[in-house]
């Protein structure tokens, strides 16, 4: 029998690394675990972007179907940014899940809210930044903002760490090993609590008591 995937939330400031760290144990999760993990691919409205492949990094779609599915409650969360609407599927997640695969969703907290009214047993993980001195120099490092733009993420980034409350877990990605082996942590933790390995091994603890 194959045990229900665990559905993740991380959340993080610009500029905290949190992007790295999901593509990092993604890579990691491919030579060390059995189990699938994925990232969820969003649905939004906007054109795609040179080098985007519908289905791979977003699900294109119209306006007016997305506004469909808004009123068939389909979102587990959606949100309306410069114009045009991002979204993560229900059906798509649950399907992912039922196939044992672990799913991540890269999200903001407003999102996190959203899924979690829909989806308690979510885990949410959030990405802290060491310092914000530091969260600036990674910001500067990347070479692609003005100094306006800079100071918009750093406001926007004080904003998103105000809610480190409401997660399950914070991770201080100060060290960037370190903060992937806090992850894998998290992330193995979910898969050892006793429903999933009762699902995963019933068999074998039926056989152990009998």
């Amino acid at each position: 029998m194959t045990a229900s995937g665990n559905l993740f939330i991380l959340s993080a400031p610009s500029g905290a690394g949190k992007s790295s760290l999901i593509k990092a144990l993604l890579a990691q999760g491919k030579k060390e675990s059995s189990r699938p993990m994925q990232v969820s691919v969003s649905h939004t409205t906007r054109d795609a972007r040179s080098g985007e492949n519908n289905g791979e990094h977003y699900h294109f779609v119209s306006a007016e179907n997305f506004k469909k599915q808004i009123k068939k409650n389909a979102f587990y969360e959606y949100a309306q940014v410069f114009g045009n609407y991002y979204g993560t599927s229900e059906a798509a997640i649950d399907a992912q899940l039922a196939q044992g695969i672990d799913v991540f969703l890269d999200i903001d907290w407003q999102g996190a809210q959203q899924v979690r009214m829909k989806k308690p047993s979510v885990t949410t993980i959030f990405i802290s930044p060491p310092s914000r001195k530091e969260l600036e120099n990674r910001l500067r490092g990347r070479g692609q903002d003005s100094d306006e733009n800079i100071a918009k993420r750093m406001s926007q980034a004080q904003n998103e760490c105000s809610h480190f409350q409401e997660f399950d877990y914070i991770i201080i990605n100060d060290d960037f090993e370190q903060a992937l082996v806090d992850l894998t942590t998290i992330v193995n933790n979910q898969r050892l609590k006793r429903s999933q390995q009762i699902a995963q091994h019933q068999v074998l603890l039926d056989e152990l008591i009998c």
